[in-house]
């Protein structure tokens, strides 16, 4: 067996246990005390071997980012290793969900997106450290506290890290059961489509009203076909408000749209398309705003390399190593378009992300950990 997967396997019971204090530290994106006792355990779960700075966000929790003191010779360059501390889950729903061992598996709120992928990438600079392997780059992890909500207060530090990397390794889940490497990410946008009509006694004053929400059933239906499903691109009108009375021609009506694209240029042609809408009604007035907020992560070639290298490193430890796409979205998505590999998917294998069966499976454990020691170590 590999010494470094043979140190993973040796040491799954710590491994475990760092997965579990992580997830019974309740984290949501709404509560930045939560958020912050989170960062404080990672910060005490690696006094010894990182030196740790924190960055307060007005509304959020704090970010933090870990330099890992690991080898003894001097570094060239950086890798950057990128995670979140923030999860969907409303405190307290450990108490519905519990942290629990069962079926081969690891059960509760956060295990999968993504508490298992942080404590994978410290159990990784841990076995580097306990084993004495060499490392030529300067190891960093950067954990933010709004990824579930649009990383709108981290992504100018995200991008500033990742101007100082030579690449990065994101620990967000793997694709599906086997685990799959990400290699490229959709595109993803937020629009909201605000229409104004003129309100009217439904019964007597019928003809002197022009409402909004059937002007909004006509965008809705413009909008729908923009998807190109050739092309990757989704759009889908998930939201419609409107209205006051059933007696009352609505004068107000609005619709959320989520965007997905696989390209750039597609983003750029779809939001020129999304604020060209006109109304069907002349008498109605529309309104677009919002835009893409997350650009793709395309396959470029120092992406494929990164791959092709972690494949071939994976190879070298008896295991196969995959690539997939994927439509949602990760800090990744920065980092790649800014023109720094980065190799997403790396942290847990498992399932129900977002969802009241979110588990992660224990076998792959020390396998997913060896091959991120290794990609520190080599790449």
């Amino acid at each position: 067996m590999h010494p470094l997967l043979q140190f993973a396997t040796r040491n799954s019971d710590k491994i475990e246990t760092l997965i579990r204090d992580l997830v019974e530290c309740e984290s949501p994106s709404d509560s930045p005390a939560d958020v912050n006792r989170l960062v404080d355990l990672l910060i005490e779960n690696t006094r010894d071997i990182a030196r740790a700075k924190v960055v307060r966000a007005k509304t959020f929790g704090r970010h933090l980012l870990l330099d890992f003191k690991i080898g003894r010779r001097k570094k060239q360059g950086r890798i950057l290793g990128l995670g979140h501390s923030d999860t969907v889950w409303p405190m307290g729903t450990l108490a519905s969900m519990p942290f629990r061992q069962a079926d081969g598996r690891l059960w509760g709120p956060g295990v999968l997106d993504m508490k298992a992928g942080l404590a994978f990438f410290v159990c990784a600079i841990r076995c580097l450290h306990e084993l004495d392997i060499p490392v030529r780059r300067q190891l960093s992890l950067l954990v933010v506290s709004d990824e579930e909500v649009g990383s709108v207060s981290s992504r100018p530090f995200t991008e500033a890290e990742a101007k100082r990397s030579d690449c990065v390794l994101v620990v967000e889940p793997g694709t599906g059961l086997t685990g799959k490497l990400k290699t490229a990410r959709k595109g993803i946008g937020n629009y909201r489509i605000r229409i104004q009509g003129r309100a009217s006694h439904s019964g007597i004053d019928f003809e002197q009203g022009a409402s909004a929400i059937v002007e909004a059933a006509h965008q809705v239906l413009k909008c729908a076909a923009l998807t190109d499903l050739r092309r990757g691109t989704t759009i889908n009108p998930g939201v419609i408000r409107g209205g006051t009375r059933s007696n009352v021609v609505a004068a107000e009506a609005e619709i959320d749209v989520d965007v997905r694209v696989v390209r750039t240029s597609d983003a750029a042609r779809l939001d020129k398309r999304l604020r060209a809408l006109r109304p069907v009604d002349k008498r109605c007035h529309l309104e677009v705003t919002g835009g893409v907020n997350r650009p793709p992560m395309e396959r470029t070639r120092a992406i494929a390399s990164l791959f092709k290298k972690a494949k071939a490193i994976g190879a070298d430890m008896g295991l196969t190593i995959e690539e997939s796409s994927t439509g949602g979205g990760s800090d990744g998505n920065f980092t790649a378009a800014l023109g720094i590999p980065t190799l997403d998917g790396l942290g847990a294998v498992g399932e129900g992300a977002h969802a009241a069966n979110e588990s992660i499976l224990i076998e792959p454990i020390p396998s997913r950990i060896a091959l991120l020691a290794a990609l520190l170590s080599r790449l």
